[in-house]
């Protein structure tokens, strides 16, 4: 399957006789034309041309808002389905009685996966940065729980405030309670809607290259294009890099679930090649989600809530704290406001509400100014990203218009 497959890809580039005689290949000259229009487009964005990128961001909106209108037309029926089911929910919500206690503990728990699907979705995108989420938010509320968890004796935190803010149970508290277990069991709810998020955010390159393969169109994106020219020079590849691409997409093509399973499973930044290798060779829908959601949701994902419990557990975090002062000149003054953090924490579970100075510490101040950057710097671009979606719209109707003429 692979070798069709690349060999349609070099018979397509693949210059006529006419075309050599010519001089240089229509291929060559149409990769330079596209070049030049992506480099137009990537100019676009709100620090060099803001207006201009303003103007086009909300045409595209438009169009996009009016292309979602159409197909939620098409779907009428399902549509339909979901806003009596919304109604029904709301009626329920609304009304009076002991059935509010359920409605409630069902909205929680639906509020509290979807929070942690949105931000599994984020990660994969990176924030517009490549930075994960994983790292802002989930990786420091295991850390915060195991910390809790061994400093409380118990992982029985009081809901509410839990998991808004953690308090240490005032009663009920059972020595020796606490356990590697106990601790993953308290989390898996949230880093396993986590990484099933970053699984459904893994699905558009995969639609991608399996509508442009079910199409028979090049789609003009960097990825794909370098995915096409991999396959290519792929007995030529030296480098580590290339070579690792291609151990990648010749895993998932020969191995199938299992192959794309072992890609999910592992930290793996080239996992954009697994699902653009999968949509090219139009390998089923679900085999492709299903391997990945198995893959992030529930292997590495407790690959990686192992490694931040363990990371976090009591006695190997005051190591840590101690070997930060026995670094030369500048340890005490590093290992003082790590103590201060972590004494502040301590204090803020045994008296719930209570003021603590841990709120004015530098480490707080400076990841809540980090996180409040990354999300400005994915608001503004998804802004460029929109507007030079819609200039190559305008590019495309050009081309067109050129070949009418």
């Amino acid at each position: 399957m692979a070798a069709n497959g690349a060999s349609c890809g070099r018979a397509r580039r693949r210059p006529g006789a006419q075309e050599r005689h010519n001089g240089r290949p229509a291929d060559s000259a149409m990769k330079e034309r596209r070049l030049r229009a992506r480099e137009e487009r990537l100019s676009l964005v709100v620090w060099k041309r803001p207006l201009t990128t303003l103007h086009y961001f909300l045409l595209e909106a438009l169009i996009e808002a009016r292309e979602w209108t159409l197909k939620l037309w098409q779907r009428r029926g399902a549509v339909l389905l979901v806003s009596v089911v919304f109604a029904l929910f709301s009626l329920a919500y609304y009304t009076e009685g002991a059935h509010q206690e359920y409605v409630q503990h069902v909205e929680k728990r639906i509020l509290w996966c979807a929070y942690w699907v949105g931000l599994g979705i984020l990660s994969s995108v990176g924030l517009g940065t490549g930075l994960h989420t994983f790292l802002l938010y989930l990786g420091p509320h295991i850390a915060s729980v195991t910390l809790a968890a061994y400093e409380c004796g118990s992982t029985d935190f009081p809901e509410p405030p839990y998991p808004d803010q953690i308090v240490c149970p005032q009663e009920g508290v059972v020595e020796g309670s606490v356990s590697l277990l106990s601790i993953m069991s308290k989390v898996r709810l949230e880093a396993c809607m986590w990484g099933a998020g970053t699984a459904i955010g893994e699905l558009p390159p995969y639609f991608m290259a399996r509508a442009a393969r079910q199409s028979g169109a090049d789609p003009d994106d960097e990825d794909y294009e370098e995915f096409e020219e991999m396959l290519e020079q792929a007995e030529g590849a030296q480098d580590f890099a290339s070579r690792a691409k291609l151990g990648v997409q010749h895993l998932v093509q020969k191995v199938g679930f299992f192959g794309i399973l072992a890609c999910a499973s592992i930290p793996n930044p080239l996992f954009d090649l697994a699902g653009i290798t999968c949509g090219h060779f139009l390998v089923p829908f679900w085999t492709f989600f299903g391997a990945t959601l198995i893959g992030k949701a529930i292997i590495k994902m407790h690959i990686q809530k192992l490694f931040v419990i363990v990371t976090f557990s009591k006695h190997i975090v005051e190591q840590m704290v101690s070997l930060i002062g026995s670094v030369p000149r500048v340890g005490p003054s590093l290992q003082k406001p790590f103590s201060q953090y972590l004494e502040a924490q301590r204090s803020k579970l045994h008296h719930a509400g209570a003021g603590v100075a841990a709120d004015d510490n530098w480490l707080s101040w400076v990841f809540e100014k980090v996180v409040l950057v990354m999300v400005c710097y994915f608001v503004i671009s998804i802004v460029n990203s929109m507007a030079q979606s819609y200039a190559k719209r305008l590019q495309q109707q050009r081309h067109s218009e050129e070949k009418t003429k």
